[in-house]
């Protein structure tokens, strides 16, 4: 897609990778795109489906309910939606939403069934058949869960049913957590391979400064890139009943952008928002994806969504090897190892200065590594006894970051 972009004043230019602030423009690719998307994840959050207070709005739910209604006539739609904290804490008769992560799973348990039921209530008259997806980091750090998580959507869309997601916050333990809704949705359109991530929210979009302090605030109708600039006119959530903001929300479309998916962040409370946003009217703010590299799903799940177990410290040579020349990398150019990992188990893989290079699933475990560091692959079996493969990363099972850019020269590695 085109990145050219217009100033405040009309003169057009190339957008700058390292501008300072946000370049916006209405224009036909953002209808051209909303419209031709086939597969959507739409996401909801709590300010949305809250009154004052937080309890929950029922008139507000019913009418979204009617829209996603008609989005999936000649859409698939994937929801990803809060609300079970809010209904659980009404159910409960309690006089605010907990803060802490346990009252949240007790409001959690209570109210995730209650949610489904009104989903169920408001969509089933109408011939949408909804699904409980419910899902913890951990779904999406191990690969086999992650494939089935995939496989049990794929099926569920095959049958025309709309899935609905939300984190299985009665289960989730803080370090388990994926933070808040937002970020959940940015993983998902990976997870469902979407074509537009649509967040519903409870204000009008990206502003230049916080409409609710600075009245002479104006929205950005389209942004091209989340760089810190564009981060930082973002904000927490003050609505005291979610727990994102702006900035949660621009990290999600930045998540989404990897994927080449772009975004739209939409005044959910507005009557109408998700139909005049599929039908490409200039609401909400509209982020474009950047061109894609081509880097596929394996990869960028690698890349994003797992926790590195362990590090592996490598030589200066190893280093340009692996960024300069796309080479495996061997045990001959590992310095150091960091962590207790296991075969096939995910590793960070940094360079002598500290930066972080690269991710990959080690062929050896901790221990086994440790005893040969720095030897020639045909030493492997005469060390270990065995050898279970020549690299200790291959490069087929490993990616890039972007802070792997200029390694300095050395001996070190081999494909």
């Amino acid at each position: 897609m085109s990145r050219r972009v217009a100033d405040p004043k009309g003169a057009s230019g190339s957008a700058s990778p390292n501008r300072t602030e946000p370049v916006a423009r209405e224009g036909d690719s953002r209808r051209d795109q909303l419209r031709a998307a086939r597969r959507i994840v739409v996401k909801i959050g709590t300010g949305v489906l809250t009154q004052s207070g937080g309890k929950f709005d029922r008139v507000r739910f019913e009418s979204l309910c009617d829209e996603l209604a008609r989005a999936a006539v000649e859409r698939e739609v994937v929801v990803v939606s809060s609300g079970a904290v809010a209904l659980g804490v009404e159910r409960l008769g309690l006089a605010a939403r907990p803060k802490d992560i346990r009252g949240k799973q007790a409001a959690a348990a209570v109210g995730q069934s209650r949610l489904m039921r009104l989903y169920d209530d408001a969509l089933g008259p109408k011939g949408v058949t909804v699904a409980q997806v419910l899902l913890t980091h951990a779904d999406i750090q191990s690969r086999t869960r992650y494939l089935n998580a995939r496989r049990a959507i794929a099926a569920l869309l095959e049958h025309r049913a709309l899935p609905i997601i939300n984190e299985n916050d009665t289960v989730s333990v803080e370090e388990l957590k994926f933070g808040d809704n937002d970020t959940l949705a940015g993983m998902a359109v990976d997870l469902v391979e979407a074509e537009l991530l649509v967040i519903l929210t409870d204000i009008d979009g990206l502003y230049t400064a916080d409409p609710r302090k600075d009245q002479t605030a104006t929205r950005i109708p389209e942004v091209w890139g989340i760089d810190p600039a564009t981060l930082a006119l973002a904000g927490d959530s003050t609505s005291g009943v979610g727990t994102g903001g702006m900035a949660t929300k621009l990290r999600a479309a930045s998540r989404a952008g990897e994927s080449g998916v772009p975004t739209l962040i939409v005044p959910g409370k507005q009557v109408g928002c998700l139909d005049l946003a599929l039908r490409g009217e200039p609401i909400g703010t509209f982020v474009h994806a950047p061109p894609q590299p081509g880097t596929g799903s394996r990869k960028r799940w690698l890349l994003r969504d797992l926790r590195p177990t362990g590090q592996l410290v490598i030589d200066d040579g190893a280093a340009r090897a692996l960024c300069e020349r796309g080479k495996s990398l061997l045990p001959s150019g590992i310095r150091e190892v960091r962590g207790t990992f296991e075969a096939g188990e995910p590793v960070e893989i940094c360079a002598l200065d500290g930066r972080a290079l690269a991710r990959g699933f080690s062929s050896y475990g901790a221990d086994e590594v440790r005893r040969i560091i720095g030897v020639r692959t045909a030493a492997i079996p005469e060390i270990l006894g065995y050898k279970l493969a020549d690299e200790a990363v291959h490069r087929d099972d490993l990616v890039l970051l972007a802070t792997a850019a200029n390694p300095k020269p050395g001996p070190g590695a081999r494909p």
